[in-house]
């Protein structure tokens, strides 16, 4: 991916509270990025269809469906996340405390 393909997805990742994410989350394209790995990095493998790199990711369970319970339990702490979409997805991290 060019340098300028990263930098568009580094300007579109934001944080977003997760009910505005509920609708896309009822259509099954969220997916959740473990914060060990670099969500924009995700992304770009995504939107690029690096197979190898996904599917690395999905078989370690790094890169998943928010679940249900996950998605209730977001939306009862009214929870903000990192978010970027690549279409259809929206790929979405928790914000890490520090």
């Amino acid at each position: 991916m060019s340098d300028d393909a990263l930098q568009n997805l580094h300007q579109q990742t934001s944080q977003i509270a997760w009910r505005e994410l509920a609708r896309y989350f009822a259509a099954g394209k969220v997916l959740f990025v473990e914060e060990n790995l670099n969500l924009v990095d995700v992304a770009a493998a995504v939107s690029s269809d690096d197979a190898t790199s996904v599917s690395q990711w999905i078989d370690g369970n790094q890169l998943v469906p928010v679940s249900d319970a996950q998605a209730l339990d977001w939306h009862g702490q009214d929870e903000y996340l990192w978010a970027v979409v690549t279409a259809p997805w929206v790929l979405v991290q928790q914000i890490k405390n520090t």
